[in-house]
């Protein structure tokens, strides 16, 4: 088949998440139906993946699901711990991120929640300190399974068959351009200012560099259990947890998040940091092999 597999996947996933953002560029911007579309949108690296199963079936099904990393992987127990580090790490991070950018200055922190008190507006029917409460367990405990539905949808794209498939090339250069291609996937959002609405288009810069540095992390969790549902769980966390210094931010000097939290600059630090030491204490060479699913 060639390259042929990896070309279809490309064009289904990037060329469907632009078609399903269109109305978003019809509209002039993220409006109303933005999260509808959004979650849509993360299914389409799931249809390439599907589109790429199309081509070619002669794999046997059971086969097709273990390479794109749909069990368990070859060694359970090791899944079984990386799962649970998948779950409670992003929100560590997160929470690391938001004390280090306290730390150096560049986040105000206000535990009288003045940020979350002016984005509810009008008095709140429980004190706001509760409804904080409510948020931190369960951006820790719930919200990541129910994320993770959607994380699906993009990590058995990713993760799941683009990442293995292009270990052809070296684990570092697939790790590092399965990153960029996430990152780029986003384009049709990011270009419109998600996630970093003060830098207008340029966001779609800045955010495929996070997509790069995280995408390190896990690409290693895939590899490194053979399965993608360590994966998926971490991507779905890390929705959760994320915007965790728009929960403890102050109203009076809002957070610059191209700098402050998890998707800022501080996060990028601690995360290519993190990659690095699981990299080098759990190489990836004494890693199951990943077999492309092509």
């Amino acid at each position: 088949m060639g390259r042929r597999d990896l070309w279809v996947y490309l064009l289904v996933a990037l060329g469907g998440a632009w078609l399903v953002a269109l109305p978003l560029w019809l509209a002039g911007g993220l409006g109303s139906g933005f999260p509808w579309l959004a979650g849509v949108m993360m299914f389409t690296p799931t249809l390439g993946v599907l589109a790429v199963r199309l081509l070619d079936r002669r794999v046997p099904a059971r086969e097709w699901a273990r390479a794109t990393g749909l069990t368990f992987g070859p060694r359970k127990g090791r899944t079984v711990v990386l799962l649970l580090a998948a779950w409670l790490g992003p929100p560590l991070i997160s929470a690391a991120a938001v004390a280090l950018s306290a730390a150096v200055g560049v986040l105000a922190v206000d535990f009288d929640f003045s940020l979350m008190r002016e984005a509810m507006g009008g008095a709140p029917p429980i004190g706001v300190g509760t409804i904080v409460l409510i948020q931190l367990v369960s951006m820790v405990l719930f919200v990541p399974l129910i994320n993770s539905v959607l994380a699906f949808g993009e990590e058995w794209g990713w993760r799941g068959w683009l990442l293995p498939r292009l270990t052809e090339f070296g684990t570092w250069p697939a790790l590092l351009l399965s990153g960029l291609v996430w990152g780029v996937w986003h384009a049709p959002l990011t270009l419109l200012g998600y996630n970093y609405p003060q830098l207008g288009p340029w966001a779609a810069v800045l955010f495929t560099g996070f997509c790069v540095i995280y995408g390190v992390l896990m690409g290693w969790l895939r590899l490194y259990s053979g399965s993608v549902w360590p994966a998926v769980l971490c991507h779905g966390s890390f929705n959760a947890s994320a915007g965790l210094p728009m929960i403890l931010g102050s109203a009076a000097e809002p957070p610059n998040v191209v700098i402050a939290g998890i998707t800022g600059l501080v996060g990028w630090a601690l995360m290519a940091a993190l990659a690095l030491l699981v990299t080098r204490r759990w190489r990836l060479d004494r890693a199951p092999q990943p077999v492309a699913a092509a």
